[in-house]
C-alpha cells in the first residue's frame, strides 16, 4: 500500500492546480467527506477547494483548519448537525443496530429523521422561525424562510479559523446567486475576504433557508442556477495543468421512474446534478480546439504572428493546459427516499461517509487514473463506478479513460 500511495501523491504532484470541487446536497454531504477523508490519508495535497450549498460548507471546515485537524473537524461538523436543534438524539447503539436490520428498517428510521428535520432543525444548524414566516409581516428578506440559519454561523465561527481560509494560500471559492439580479455569482478569496456569511449563501436554499445579506445585496443557494463549480476551476487564469476530483451528491444517470415516489427521486436527481458530464464534454471540446490553435500558430512564421491582428487574438485563445477530471458520484441506495438531503440521521451520515471513503481509496487505487492526460485534447475523465459498470456489462472490453 505505500508503493501505492507514493505513485499517487507523485502523480498528483505533476500537477500545477489539484482541486476538490463539491456539489451541493444537504444530508449527502458526508459523503463528500468521506471522500475527503481518503484523499487526506492518500497525503494528496490540493491547491484549490470550490463548493456550493453543503459543498461549500464542507470546503470551509477543511480549508478552516490546520491539515492535522481537518478530519477531525468534519467529524464534529457532521456528528453535531445529525442531532435534532430540540430534544435528543435516539440512541446511537440501538439506531445502528435497528438500521442494518433490513431496507424497510432503514427506509423508517430515515422518514422519522427527515420528519425531525422538518419539525424541528438540525442541531448546529437550521432552526424553525418563531413566528413562522408565512404568518410574519417582516419586510426583510433575511428573515423570509422557514428556518433560522444564525445556529449555522455560530457552528462556522466555532469550528473554522477564517484567517487560515484567506490567508493560508489555499485558493477557496464558493457559488451562490445574486437574489436580485438573477445571476451567478463566486465568492473567491484571491478577491474578497471570506467570512461565514459567504458560505451561508452558498447553501440558502428558499423557502427553507432566507437570504443571506452581503454588502447590500442578498444570495441564495448556488444550486439554483448551478450545483457544480467545476467550470470556474478549469476556466482560471492563466490556464494550468489541472488534477479536479469532482464529487457529485446526484446522479444524472438513472432508471425510468416506474411510480410518483420514484419520480419526485429521479425529479431531484436531474435538477441537482447539473450534468457535470456535459460540462466535462464541453471542456473537453474547448480543450481540443485551444490545442489545434496553439498548434496552427506555431506554423506561422513569427513576424506574421506579430503583425497580423487575427494572430494576436488567436494567441490569447490558445493554450495548451491538461485537465484530468477524477470523477466520484454518490450512488443512492433502494431504500433512500425524496428526503435524502434532509435525513439527517446518524446511522445514515456515518454510511454516507463510509460510501464516500471506499469510493476514495478504491479510485486512488487505480494510480494510473492520475497520470498527464497524453490525448489530443490532452483531457480525460475518469469515474471508478462507470467503469466498473462498463467491464460488467463487457468483461472482455479494455478499460479506458473518455
Amino acid at each position: 500500500m505505500p508503493k501505492t500511495e507514493n505513485r499517487v501523491v507523485t502523480a498528483s504532484e505533476a500537477y500545477q492546480v489539484r482541486a476538490l470541487v463539491l456539489q451541493g446536497g444537504g444530508a449527502l454531504g458526508a459523503y463528500q467527506a468521506g471522500v475527503y477523508e481518503g484523499l487526506h490519508e492518500a497525503g494528496i495535497t490540493l491547491t484549490d477547494l470550490a463548493g456550493i450549498s453543503i459543498g461549500a460548507i464542507n470546503v470551509a471546515i477543511i480549508a478552516g483548519n490546520p491539515p492535522e485537524r481537518q478530519i477531525e473537524r468534519l467529524h464534529e461538523f457532521w456528528d453535531l448537525i445529525c442531532q435534532p436543534y430540540f430534544g435528543t438524539s435516539a440512541n446511537p447503539l440501538m439506531e445502528q443496530s435497528l438500521f442494518h436490520t433490513s431496507d424497510l428498517a432503514r427506509q423508517a428510521l430515515g422518514a422519522l429523521h427527515a420528519s425531525s428535520a422538518l419539525m424541528v432543525g438540525q442541531k448546529g444548524f437550521f432552526r424553525p422561525r418563531f413566528p413562522p414566516a408565512i404568518l410574519s409581516s417582516s419586510l426583510d428578506p433575511t428573515c423570509v424562510g422557514h428556518y433560522d440559519t444564525r445556529p449555522l454561523k455560530e457552528t462556522l465561527e466555532a469550528l473554522c479559523d477564517f484567517d487560515r481560509i484567506n490567508d493560508s494560500g489555499l485558493h477557496v471559492s464558493v457559488g451562490a446567486v445574486n437574489v436580485r439580479t438573477g445571476n451567478f455569482a463566486y465568492f473567491d478569496n484571491h478577491r474578497t475576504r471570506l467570512q461565514p456569511e459567504h458560505f451561508m449563501a452558498s447553501g440558502a436554499l428558499p423557502p427553507a433557508f432566507p437570504a443571506i445579506e452581503i454588502e447590500g445585496e442578498y444570495y441564495w443557494d448556488g444550486g439554483l442556477v448551478s450545483n457544480t463549480p467545476l467550470a470556474k476551476v478549469l476556466q482560471q487564469h492563466p490556464e494550468r495543468d489541472s488534477l479536479v476530483f469532482q464529487v457529485d451528491l446526484w446522479s444524472a444517470r438513472g432508471p425510468v421512474p416506474h411510480n410518483l415516489s420514484e419520480v419526485g427521486d429521479r425529479v431531484q436527481d436531474i435538477r441537482y446534478s447539473s450534468r457535470t458530464r456535459s460540462v466535462t464534454n464541453e471542456m473537453r471540446s474547448y480543450r481540443k480546439m485551444q490545442r489545434l490553435l496553439r498548434q496552427v500558430l506555431d506554423n506561422v512564421p513569427e513576424k506574421l504572428r506579430d503583425e497580423l491582428l487575427a494572430c494576436r487574438q488567436a494567441a490569447e485563445l490558445a493554450a495548451s493546459p491538461r485537465s484530468n477530471i477524477i470523477h466520484l458520484i454518490y450512488r443512492d441506495k433502494p431504500y433512500e427516499q425524496h428526503f435524502r438531503d434532509f435525513q439527517f440521521g446518524p446511522a445514515t451520515m456515518r454510511e454516507h461517509w463510509a460510501s464516500g471513503l471506499h469510493d476514495s481509496r478504491n479510485t486512488l487505487a487505480h494510480p494510473s487514473y492520475l497520470d498527464m492526460p497524453d490525448n489530443d485534447s490532452g483531457f480525460v475523465t475518469h469515474d471508478v463506478h462507470r467503469d466498473e459498470i462498463e467491464q460488467t456489462m463487457s468483461p472482455s472490453r479494455t478499460k479506458t479513460a473518455k
